[in-house]
Protein backbone atom coordinates (compact mmCIF):
# COMPACT_ATOMS: atom_id res chain seq x y z
CA UNK A 1 0.00 0.00 0.00
CA UNK A 2 2.43 2.71 -0.83
CA UNK A 3 1.44 6.35 -1.47
CA UNK A 4 2.91 8.93 -2.42
CA UNK A 5 3.86 11.82 -0.56
CA UNK A 6 2.46 15.19 -1.53
CA UNK A 7 4.19 17.94 -3.83
CA UNK A 8 4.57 20.85 -1.81
CA UNK A 9 2.45 22.85 -4.39
CA UNK A 10 -0.74 20.53 -3.34
CA UNK A 11 0.06 22.05 0.38
CA UNK A 12 -0.95 25.15 1.75
CA UNK A 13 1.47 27.60 2.74
CA UNK A 14 1.34 27.40 6.35
CA UNK A 15 1.53 23.29 6.63
CA UNK A 16 5.55 23.71 5.82
CA UNK A 17 5.95 27.12 7.41
CA UNK A 18 8.60 27.33 9.67
CA UNK A 19 7.56 27.00 13.29
CA UNK A 20 8.48 30.90 13.98
CA UNK A 21 5.93 31.73 11.71
CA UNK A 22 3.37 29.31 12.90
CA UNK A 23 3.75 30.78 16.76
CA UNK A 24 3.39 34.59 15.27
CA UNK A 25 0.39 33.85 13.54
CA UNK A 26 -0.47 31.79 17.02
CA UNK A 27 -0.31 34.54 18.62
CA UNK A 28 -1.51 37.20 16.77
CA UNK A 29 -4.67 35.41 16.48
CA UNK A 30 -5.01 34.68 19.91
CA UNK A 31 -4.84 38.20 20.98
CA UNK A 32 -7.87 38.57 18.63
CA UNK A 33 -9.66 35.74 19.80
CA UNK A 34 -9.19 36.48 23.88
CA UNK A 35 -10.51 40.08 22.53
CA UNK A 36 -13.87 38.55 20.97
CA UNK A 37 -14.81 36.22 23.61
CA UNK A 38 -14.08 39.30 26.25
CA UNK A 39 -15.87 41.83 24.34
CA UNK A 40 -18.91 39.64 23.20
CA UNK A 41 -19.64 36.58 25.21
CA UNK A 42 -20.95 37.41 28.73
CA UNK A 43 -19.86 34.23 29.87
CA UNK A 44 -16.29 34.78 29.45
CA UNK A 45 -16.38 38.53 30.41
CA UNK A 46 -17.19 37.11 33.54
CA UNK A 47 -15.07 34.82 33.64
CA UNK A 48 -12.39 36.50 33.02
CA UNK A 49 -12.93 39.01 35.72
CA UNK A 50 -13.74 36.24 38.02
CA UNK A 51 -10.03 35.24 37.34
CA UNK A 52 -8.63 38.59 37.14
CA UNK A 53 -7.30 38.45 34.03
CA UNK A 54 -7.74 40.32 30.66
CA UNK A 55 -6.78 39.80 27.16
CA UNK A 56 -4.11 42.54 27.38
CA UNK A 57 -2.26 40.17 30.08
CA UNK A 58 -1.28 37.83 27.03
CA UNK A 59 2.38 39.15 26.36
CA UNK A 60 3.48 35.45 24.66
CA UNK A 61 1.67 32.55 24.06
CA UNK A 62 2.37 30.42 27.40
CA UNK A 63 0.50 33.47 28.75
CA UNK A 64 -2.59 31.62 28.18
CA UNK A 65 -1.97 29.27 30.98
CA UNK A 66 -2.76 32.23 33.20
CA UNK A 67 -6.67 32.41 31.42
CA UNK A 68 -8.92 30.25 33.22
CA UNK A 69 -10.39 26.78 31.63
CA UNK A 70 -13.45 26.29 29.62
CA UNK A 71 -15.09 23.02 30.56
CA UNK A 72 -18.29 20.91 28.62
CA UNK A 73 -20.29 21.71 31.92
CA UNK A 74 -20.05 25.37 31.19
CA UNK A 75 -21.82 24.82 28.13
CA UNK A 76 -24.89 22.89 29.74
CA UNK A 77 -25.04 25.53 32.75
CA UNK A 78 -25.67 28.41 29.98
CA UNK A 79 -27.42 25.84 27.55
CA UNK A 80 -28.86 26.99 24.88
CA UNK A 81 -26.68 30.56 23.32
CA UNK A 82 -25.26 31.36 26.54
CA UNK A 83 -21.62 30.80 25.60
CA UNK A 84 -21.88 32.39 21.93
CA UNK A 85 -20.05 35.86 21.10
CA UNK A 86 -22.33 36.83 18.28
CA UNK A 87 -26.29 37.37 18.09
CA UNK A 88 -28.54 34.49 17.05
CA UNK A 89 -28.85 36.23 13.47
CA UNK A 90 -25.41 36.29 12.79
CA UNK A 91 -25.34 31.94 13.20
CA UNK A 92 -25.80 30.10 10.22
CA UNK A 93 -25.73 26.88 11.42
CA UNK A 94 -26.10 24.93 15.12
CA UNK A 95 -25.06 21.96 16.22
CA UNK A 96 -25.57 19.56 19.38
CA UNK A 97 -24.65 16.52 21.07
CA UNK A 98 -27.65 14.11 22.01
CA UNK A 99 -27.99 15.21 25.56
CA UNK A 100 -28.03 11.19 26.45
CA UNK A 101 -26.48 12.18 29.89
CA UNK A 102 -28.01 15.37 30.57
CA UNK A 103 -28.85 18.91 28.49
CA UNK A 104 -27.43 18.89 25.52
CA UNK A 105 -24.41 21.27 24.09
CA UNK A 106 -24.85 23.68 21.61
CA UNK A 107 -22.41 24.92 18.91
CA UNK A 108 -22.93 27.61 16.23
CA UNK A 109 -21.63 28.89 13.45
CA UNK A 110 -20.98 31.88 12.01
CA UNK A 111 -20.47 31.90 7.76
CA UNK A 112 -17.03 32.65 8.31
CA UNK A 113 -16.76 29.54 10.56
CA UNK A 114 -18.22 27.11 8.39
CA UNK A 115 -15.60 28.00 5.75
CA UNK A 116 -12.59 27.62 7.78
CA UNK A 117 -14.16 24.19 8.65
CA UNK A 118 -14.35 22.83 4.98
CA UNK A 119 -11.16 24.24 4.66
CA UNK A 120 -9.70 22.44 7.30
CA UNK A 121 -11.86 19.15 6.39
CA UNK A 122 -11.02 19.41 2.65
CA UNK A 123 -7.01 19.93 4.12
CA UNK A 124 -7.38 16.82 6.22
CA UNK A 125 -8.49 14.60 3.33
CA UNK A 126 -5.95 15.59 1.44
CA UNK A 127 -3.62 14.87 3.65
CA UNK A 128 -5.08 11.31 4.33
CA UNK A 129 -4.50 10.77 0.52
CA UNK A 130 -7.79 12.03 -1.10
CA UNK A 131 -7.95 14.62 -4.19
CA UNK A 132 -9.59 16.72 -6.13
CA UNK A 133 -12.18 14.05 -8.36
CA UNK A 134 -12.47 11.23 -5.80
CA UNK A 135 -15.45 9.72 -4.96
CA UNK A 136 -16.34 9.81 -1.21
CA UNK A 137 -18.24 7.58 0.41
CA UNK A 138 -19.64 9.76 3.25
CA UNK A 139 -21.23 7.47 6.24
CA UNK A 140 -20.23 9.62 9.23
CA UNK A 141 -24.07 10.26 10.60
CA UNK A 142 -25.75 14.01 9.44
CA UNK A 143 -27.94 15.79 11.61
CA UNK A 144 -26.75 17.31 15.11
CA UNK A 145 -23.78 15.27 15.17
CA UNK A 146 -21.06 17.27 13.25
CA UNK A 147 -19.55 14.38 11.91
CA UNK A 148 -21.40 13.90 8.99
CA UNK A 149 -22.33 17.89 7.62
CA UNK A 150 -18.13 18.41 8.76
CA UNK A 151 -17.21 15.69 6.50
CA UNK A 152 -19.45 16.59 3.42
CA UNK A 153 -18.47 20.34 3.28
CA UNK A 154 -14.75 19.63 3.53
CA UNK A 155 -15.26 16.58 1.01
CA UNK A 156 -17.19 18.81 -1.71
CA UNK A 157 -14.01 22.30 -0.78
CA UNK A 158 -11.79 19.58 -1.85
CA UNK A 159 -13.74 18.89 -5.19
CA UNK A 160 -14.61 14.99 -4.31
CA UNK A 161 -17.91 13.59 -5.35
CA UNK A 162 -19.81 12.82 -2.00
CA UNK A 163 -22.05 10.19 -0.93
CA UNK A 164 -24.22 11.08 1.48
CA UNK A 165 -25.26 7.53 3.17
CA UNK A 166 -24.94 9.03 6.67
CA UNK A 167 -25.10 5.97 9.09
CA UNK A 168 -27.03 2.71 9.15
CA UNK A 169 -28.78 0.27 6.49
CA UNK A 170 -25.04 -1.86 6.64
CA UNK A 171 -25.80 -4.06 3.90
CA UNK A 172 -27.24 -0.87 1.47
CA UNK A 173 -23.75 0.83 2.39
CA UNK A 174 -21.70 -2.53 1.08
CA UNK A 175 -24.49 -2.74 -2.25
CA UNK A 176 -23.47 1.07 -2.83
CA UNK A 177 -19.69 0.73 -2.01
CA UNK A 178 -19.54 -2.04 -4.87
CA UNK A 179 -21.78 -0.31 -6.98
CA UNK A 180 -20.26 3.29 -7.11
CA UNK A 181 -16.99 2.50 -5.97
CA UNK A 182 -16.29 5.14 -4.15
CA UNK A 183 -11.83 5.62 -3.50
CA UNK A 184 -12.44 6.98 -0.06
CA UNK A 185 -14.74 6.43 3.65
CA UNK A 186 -15.44 8.22 6.23
CA UNK A 187 -16.70 6.43 9.20
CA UNK A 188 -16.25 5.64 12.92
CA UNK A 189 -13.70 3.00 13.32
CA UNK A 190 -16.07 0.13 15.09
CA UNK A 191 -19.14 0.70 12.24
CA UNK A 192 -16.19 0.29 9.73
CA UNK A 193 -15.96 -3.39 11.65
CA UNK A 194 -19.67 -3.89 10.83
CA UNK A 195 -19.11 -2.82 7.02
CA UNK A 196 -16.40 -5.33 7.04
CA UNK A 197 -18.74 -8.21 8.97
CA UNK A 198 -21.42 -7.53 5.58
CA UNK A 199 -18.96 -7.83 3.13
CA UNK A 200 -18.37 -10.79 4.66
CA UNK A 201 -21.65 -11.95 5.08
CA UNK A 202 -22.57 -11.18 1.82
CA UNK A 203 -19.57 -13.69 0.29
CA UNK A 204 -17.46 -10.56 -0.86
CA UNK A 205 -13.84 -10.33 -0.77
CA UNK A 206 -13.17 -6.62 0.64
CA UNK A 207 -9.76 -6.50 -0.96
CA UNK A 208 -11.33 -6.48 -3.86
CA UNK A 209 -13.38 -3.50 -2.89
CA UNK A 210 -12.43 -0.04 -4.84
CA UNK A 211 -11.74 1.58 -1.08
CA UNK A 212 -8.49 2.49 -1.00
CA UNK A 213 -8.48 4.92 1.95
CA UNK A 214 -10.33 5.04 5.03
CA UNK A 215 -10.85 8.20 7.45
CA UNK A 216 -11.67 7.27 10.69
CA UNK A 217 -12.46 9.40 13.96
CA UNK A 218 -15.29 10.13 16.19
CA UNK A 219 -13.67 7.53 19.00
CA UNK A 220 -10.14 5.99 20.14
CA UNK A 221 -9.16 3.39 18.31
CA UNK A 222 -6.02 1.14 18.18
CA UNK A 223 -2.62 0.70 15.92
CA UNK A 224 -3.85 -3.12 16.40
CA UNK A 225 -7.37 -2.11 14.98
CA UNK A 226 -5.69 -0.12 11.71
CA UNK A 227 -3.93 -3.10 11.01
CA UNK A 228 -7.13 -5.15 10.99
CA UNK A 229 -8.72 -2.70 9.34
CA UNK A 230 -5.78 -2.59 6.19
CA UNK A 231 -5.35 -5.98 6.26
CA UNK A 232 -9.26 -6.85 5.43
CA UNK A 233 -9.58 -4.12 2.76
CA UNK A 234 -6.11 -3.74 1.73
CA UNK A 235 -7.02 0.15 1.77
CA UNK A 236 -4.55 3.15 4.14
CA UNK A 237 -6.49 3.52 7.27
CA UNK A 238 -6.10 6.76 9.09
CA UNK A 239 -7.10 9.07 11.90
CA UNK A 240 -9.08 11.88 12.34
CA UNK A 241 -9.51 13.88 15.34
CA UNK A 242 -12.00 16.58 16.51
CA UNK A 243 -14.90 17.46 18.63
CA UNK A 244 -18.17 19.83 18.29
CA UNK A 245 -16.97 21.91 21.18
CA UNK A 246 -13.50 23.24 19.17
CA UNK A 247 -14.98 22.71 15.76
CA UNK A 248 -15.93 19.16 14.71
CA UNK A 249 -13.74 16.95 12.81
CA UNK A 250 -10.89 18.28 11.22
CA UNK A 251 -8.53 19.81 13.97
CA UNK A 252 -6.20 17.13 13.56
CA UNK A 253 -5.01 14.73 10.82
CA UNK A 254 -2.95 11.61 10.50
CA UNK A 255 -1.02 12.18 7.46
CA UNK A 256 -0.89 8.61 5.13
CA UNK A 257 2.44 9.21 4.42
CA UNK A 258 3.78 9.05 8.00
CA UNK A 259 0.95 7.40 9.54
CA UNK A 260 2.59 8.83 12.82
CA UNK A 261 0.31 10.61 14.95
CA UNK A 262 -2.39 13.50 14.01
CA UNK A 263 -0.87 16.67 12.83
CA UNK A 264 -3.01 19.76 14.99
CA UNK A 265 -3.78 22.52 11.92
CA UNK A 266 -2.35 25.26 14.56
CA UNK A 267 -3.69 27.89 12.23
CA UNK A 268 -6.52 27.63 13.79
CA UNK A 269 -6.06 25.81 17.10
CA UNK A 270 -3.70 25.93 19.83
CA UNK A 271 -2.85 23.31 21.56
CA UNK A 272 -1.93 22.43 25.40
CA UNK A 273 -1.54 19.75 27.58
CA UNK A 274 -2.13 19.52 31.05
CA UNK A 275 -1.66 17.15 34.08
CA UNK A 276 -5.91 16.49 34.42
CA UNK A 277 -5.65 16.10 38.33
CA UNK A 278 -3.78 19.42 38.77
CA UNK A 279 -4.38 21.48 35.59
CA UNK A 280 -0.57 22.31 35.19
CA UNK A 281 0.57 22.86 31.75
CA UNK A 282 3.16 19.64 30.60
CA UNK A 283 6.03 19.82 28.33
CA UNK A 284 5.76 18.64 24.93
CA UNK A 285 6.29 14.68 25.29
CA UNK A 286 4.66 13.87 28.46
CA UNK A 287 1.07 12.17 28.47
CA UNK A 288 -2.02 14.58 30.11
CA UNK A 289 -5.14 16.25 29.14
CA UNK A 290 -5.70 17.40 25.57
CA UNK A 291 -6.56 21.33 25.61
CA UNK A 292 -7.79 23.55 22.51
CA UNK A 293 -7.65 27.26 22.23
CA UNK A 294 -9.86 28.42 19.39
CA UNK A 295 -7.75 31.21 17.29
CA UNK A 296 -10.71 31.81 14.70
CA UNK A 297 -13.85 30.75 15.80
CA UNK A 298 -16.35 33.61 15.67
CA UNK A 299 -19.89 32.55 16.93
CA UNK A 300 -18.31 30.17 20.05
CA UNK A 301 -14.87 31.13 20.47
CA UNK A 302 -13.38 28.16 23.01
CA UNK A 303 -10.82 29.55 25.27
CA UNK A 304 -8.41 26.63 27.32
CA UNK A 305 -11.54 23.94 26.29
CA UNK A 306 -10.77 20.41 28.24
CA UNK A 307 -11.41 17.64 26.04
CA UNK A 308 -10.90 14.82 28.55
CA UNK A 309 -9.08 13.13 25.78
CA UNK A 310 -5.35 11.61 27.03
CA UNK A 311 -2.57 12.37 24.48
CA UNK A 312 1.04 13.83 24.47
CA UNK A 313 2.01 16.58 22.28
CA UNK A 314 5.01 15.79 19.55
CA UNK A 315 7.27 17.76 16.75
CA UNK A 316 6.27 17.90 13.42
CA UNK A 317 7.05 14.91 10.56
CA UNK A 318 5.28 14.94 7.90
CA UNK A 319 3.99 19.00 8.76
CA UNK A 320 5.54 21.33 10.29
CA UNK A 321 2.86 21.75 12.69
CA UNK A 322 3.22 19.55 15.75
CA UNK A 323 1.31 16.33 16.15
CA UNK A 324 -0.96 14.41 18.98
CA UNK A 325 -0.58 11.04 19.77
CA UNK A 326 -3.00 8.60 19.02
CA UNK A 327 -5.98 8.85 21.72
CA UNK A 328 -5.39 6.44 24.49
CA UNK A 329 -8.93 7.48 26.04
CA UNK A 330 -10.34 9.23 27.85
CA UNK A 331 -10.22 10.68 31.32
CA UNK A 332 -14.23 10.63 31.93
CA UNK A 333 -13.75 7.41 29.86
CA UNK A 334 -10.96 5.53 32.31
CA UNK A 335 -12.31 3.05 34.39
CA UNK A 336 -10.46 2.47 38.15
CA UNK A 337 -10.70 -1.18 38.99
CA UNK A 338 -9.61 -2.14 42.27
CA UNK A 339 -6.69 0.42 41.63
CA UNK A 340 -5.96 -0.32 38.48
CA UNK A 341 -6.83 2.57 35.94
CA UNK A 342 -8.10 0.90 32.36
CA UNK A 343 -9.44 2.26 29.33
CA UNK A 344 -11.10 0.33 26.65
CA UNK A 345 -8.73 0.66 24.02
CA UNK A 346 -6.20 -1.64 26.16
CA UNK A 347 -8.95 -4.45 26.18
CA UNK A 348 -9.22 -3.78 22.59
CA UNK A 349 -5.54 -4.47 22.09
CA UNK A 350 -5.77 -7.86 23.86
CA UNK A 351 -9.04 -8.77 21.84
CA UNK A 352 -7.03 -8.36 18.75
CA UNK A 353 -4.32 -10.56 19.77
CA UNK A 354 -6.95 -13.55 19.84
CA UNK A 355 -7.48 -15.89 17.29
CA UNK A 356 -10.90 -16.64 16.80
CA UNK A 357 -12.16 -13.41 18.94
CA UNK A 358 -13.53 -10.82 16.41
CA UNK A 359 -13.08 -6.81 17.31
CA UNK A 360 -16.85 -6.53 18.88
CA UNK A 361 -17.23 -6.09 22.49
CA UNK A 362 -18.07 -4.15 25.53
CA UNK A 363 -17.13 -4.05 29.11
CA UNK A 364 -20.07 -4.72 31.81
CA UNK A 365 -18.77 -3.10 35.59
CA UNK A 366 -20.44 -4.63 38.67
CA UNK A 367 -19.92 -4.68 42.64
CA UNK A 368 -20.77 -7.20 44.46
CA UNK A 369 -20.10 -6.94 48.53
CA UNK A 370 -18.46 -3.55 48.20
CA UNK A 371 -15.82 -5.40 45.61
CA UNK A 372 -15.71 -4.03 42.26
CA UNK A 373 -15.83 -6.70 38.78
CA UNK A 374 -15.26 -6.29 35.12
CA UNK A 375 -16.58 -8.59 32.99
CA UNK A 376 -15.99 -8.54 28.89
CA UNK A 377 -18.41 -9.61 26.78
CA UNK A 378 -16.70 -9.93 23.02
CA UNK A 379 -18.16 -12.18 19.62
CA UNK A 380 -16.58 -15.29 18.28
CA UNK A 381 -15.16 -15.60 14.95
CA UNK A 382 -17.86 -17.57 12.95
CA UNK A 383 -15.11 -20.50 12.63
CA UNK A 384 -14.70 -20.52 16.14
CA UNK A 385 -18.41 -21.28 17.51
CA UNK A 386 -17.21 -24.88 19.53
CA UNK A 387 -17.87 -24.69 23.20
CA UNK A 388 -13.79 -25.62 23.76
CA UNK A 389 -13.07 -23.49 20.75
CA UNK A 390 -14.68 -20.67 23.17
CA UNK A 391 -13.71 -21.27 26.19
CA UNK A 392 -10.07 -21.69 24.84
CA UNK A 393 -10.25 -18.21 23.66
CA UNK A 394 -11.89 -16.91 26.89
CA UNK A 395 -9.05 -18.23 28.70
CA UNK A 396 -6.33 -16.54 26.29
CA UNK A 397 -8.53 -13.40 26.47
CA UNK A 398 -8.21 -13.20 30.74
CA UNK A 399 -4.76 -14.33 30.46
CA UNK A 400 -3.83 -10.94 28.52
CA UNK A 401 -5.98 -9.19 30.53
CA UNK A 402 -4.15 -10.19 34.01
CA UNK A 403 -0.87 -10.23 32.43
CA UNK A 404 -0.43 -7.20 30.13
CA UNK A 405 -3.27 -4.67 32.48
CA UNK A 406 -3.13 -6.19 35.70
CA UNK A 407 -6.21 -7.12 36.69
CA UNK A 408 -8.57 -10.11 36.92
CA UNK A 409 -11.84 -9.87 34.12
CA UNK A 410 -14.55 -12.56 33.45
CA UNK A 411 -14.66 -13.60 29.84
CA UNK A 412 -17.79 -14.10 28.40
CA UNK A 413 -17.53 -15.16 24.47
CA UNK A 414 -20.72 -14.80 22.24
CA UNK A 415 -22.08 -15.60 19.20
CA UNK A 416 -21.29 -14.24 15.74
CA UNK A 417 -23.27 -10.82 15.74
CA UNK A 418 -23.93 -11.15 19.60
CA UNK A 419 -22.82 -7.87 20.63
CA UNK A 420 -25.04 -4.90 19.70
CA UNK A 421 -23.43 -2.80 16.54
CA UNK A 422 -23.10 0.52 16.77
CA UNK A 423 -23.51 3.00 13.68
CA UNK A 424 -22.05 5.86 15.24
CA UNK A 425 -19.99 6.05 18.36
CA UNK A 426 -19.79 2.41 19.75
CA UNK A 427 -20.40 2.27 23.61
CA UNK A 428 -17.57 0.50 25.08
CA UNK A 429 -18.43 0.92 29.12
CA UNK A 430 -21.44 -0.08 30.89
CA UNK A 431 -21.67 0.90 34.49
CA UNK A 432 -24.15 -1.49 36.50
CA UNK A 433 -22.55 -0.43 39.62
CA UNK A 434 -24.53 0.73 42.39
CA UNK A 435 -24.29 4.52 42.44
Amino acid sequence: MQHPAPSPKELDPIEIASRDEIAALQFHRMKRSLKHAYENSPFYRKSFIAHDVHPEDLKTLADIAKFPFTTKQDLRDTYPFGMFAVPQSKLVRIHGSSGTTGKPTVVGYTAADIEHWANLVARSIRAAGGRTGDMLHNAYGYGLFTGGLGAHFGAERLGCTVVPISGGMTERQVTLINDFRPRIIMVTPSYMLSILDEFRRQGLDPRESSLEIGIFGAEPWTNAMRHEIEEAFNMHAVDIYGLSEVMGPGVAQECVETKDGLHVWEDHFYPEIIDPQTGAVLPDGELGELVFTTLTKEGLPMVRYRTRDLTRLLPGTARTMRRIDKITGRSDDMIILRGVNVFPTQIEEQILKCPGLAPHFHIELTRKDRMDAMTVHVECTPDRGAGEARAAAARELSHHIKSVIGISARVEVHDPDGIARSEGKARRVIDNRPK
